[in-house]
């Protein structure tokens, strides 16, 4: 379905020579089209925003609406902006099917005293906005046919009742039940699900588990699950894009795109970017041993449960349905990794999340080990980060001194005074784990 809407946007680009952008009536970002052009003026905040965000805030969403593009049927030409972050003109052709708006495409209007394009084009291009509106119109229908039954399978117990709701949602699929899919964990998640998202089979809320909420269902205690289509086993990047589009900020390269609207109008973009750059002739153990430290210094944060942010977690690809459940358990795991371990996240593939794939199936629950009770209270936070790192870096006193940035012997009297507060040994290898586990658990929220 994502390669029908870009096909169809890239007509539209190609009818009126100008890149177009493909928005749901949510003002979410599907599609868009490419843009080489050197036009600084292009660029402008609210366009960079929706490259970076893939979303637009309730402000933005009002202003463009005030245009009257939710009623319209037509084009519509919307004015230049500066002062709200809109460098250039834009034009709207509203996506409906049937009298209902489905989603705009966007499309940079050309400068002042410029023509634009001409009327035989522009309806050209609301015709094939109306294809799109049948494209959408029939993918929010489809996901919202199936929440019951996708919702059913993710909820029911083991057994009998979960064996029947796979059964019913394998005959609501039809065909398509039997291809590859995909199961994604969006949470917290707050609000209705949306209407329709890019390549999804079906769409619901669950209540969250292991989410440390004080009532199930509650408000902010709940998570969107996706059941996304597969062409491949090793294309995971379809599920990839669309998970990123449904959080605040997206995760995924960046492709210059059309007219978008989303972003928060007035506030310029902003988009950050890091590099690293590593010196030429030392050896290579050496070198290794640096990447090993800065690796480790980069997960010294303390262990303290992390606040709530939203994030998400990808299964590996399934088969059909009768994995779906495990599936669903693993797409969980991954978007609490992500959350315990930011460097997993937002976006965290199960495959790619390590020892949390044990750790968030065993730790549905708050861990509460006695062994490790003490030393995870706020009072010894810097031993309880003192004691990860060091056993991240497999008990190497050099390595763990580096990545904390303290001196050999520090290390050592922090790591004693750590067996003092646990009563374990850091010697013996089961105790070893048995505190790696209890550090790495009491990040899981």
């Amino acid at each position: 379905m994502k390669g029908d809407y870009q096909d169809l946007v890239d007509e539209i680009s190609a009818l009126l020579g100008a890149p177009a952008t493909l928005e749901n009536r949510d003002f979410r970002l599907i599609a868009f089209g490419a843009h080489d052009s050197d036009d600084d003026l292009a660029m402008d905040p609210v366009r960079t925003r929706s490259i970076l965000t893939r979303q637009s805030t309730a402000a933005v969403r009002s202003w463009f609406e005030g245009f009257g593009i939710a009623r319209a049927t037509g084009p519509v030409r919307i004015p230049a902006a500066p002062d709200a972050g809109v460098f250039r003109g834009r034009i709207c052709l509203p996506v409906r099917f049937r009298g209902i708006v489905q989603g705009y495409v966007w499309l940079l209007d050309q400068e002042p005293g410029t023509p634009g394009p001409d009327p035989a084009a522009l309806a050209a291009a609301m015709e094939v906005a109306q294809r799109i509106g049948v494209l959408l119109a029939e993918e929010a229908k489809a996901g919202a046919d199936l929440s019951r039954e996708f919702q059913a399978v993710l909820t029911a117990g083991r057994g009998w009742q979960q064996d029947m709701a796979v059964a019913a949602l394998r005959a609501a699929l039809g065909p398509g039940g039997d291809g590859l899919h995909a199961a994604v964990c969006v949470a917290p998640w707050s609000g209705e699900a949306p209407a329709s998202v890019p390549g999804a089979a079906a769409v619901c809320l669950v209540p969250r588990r292991g989410g440390g909420g004080d009532e199930p269902g509650a408000a902010g205690d709940l998570a969107l699950a996706v059941l996304l289509r597969l062409r491949s086993t090793d294309a995971l990047t379809p599920a990839l894009t669309a998970v990123a589009r449904l959080l605040p900020r997206a995760a995924e390269p960046a492709r210059t795109a059309g007219a978008g609207t989303a972003g928060a109008a007035g506030a310029a973009a902003a988009a950050g970017g890091t590099g690293a750059a590593s010196g030429a002739g030392a050896p290579a153990k050496a070198a290794a041993g640096s990447t090993a430290a800065a690796k480790a210094k980069a997960r010294a944060t303390p262990a303290a449960a992390p606040a709530r942010r939203m994030t998400a977690g990808v299964a590996d690809p399934v088969r059909g349905l009768a994995e779906l459940p495990a599936a669903w358990e693993q797409a969980v795991a991954a978007a609490r990794a992500a959350v315990a371990q930011p460097r997993l996240g937002p976006v965290a593939q199960w495959s790619a999340i390590g020892p949390y794939r044990l750790l968030a199936t065993l730790a549905a629950d708050p861990v509460d080990d006695p062994a490790a009770r003490a030393l995870l209270t706020p009072a010894h936070r810097e031993l309880a980060r003192t004691a990860e790192v060091f056993l991240d870096c497999a008990g190497q006193a050099g390595r763990a001194a580096a990545a904390l940035g303290i001196h050999r012997q520090t290390l050592y009297y922090r790591l004693a005074r750590v067996e003092q507060l646990t009563g374990l040994d850091l010697d013996e290898g089961e105790d070893r784990l048995l505190l790696h586990m209890a550090l790495k658990a009491a990040r899981l929220t």
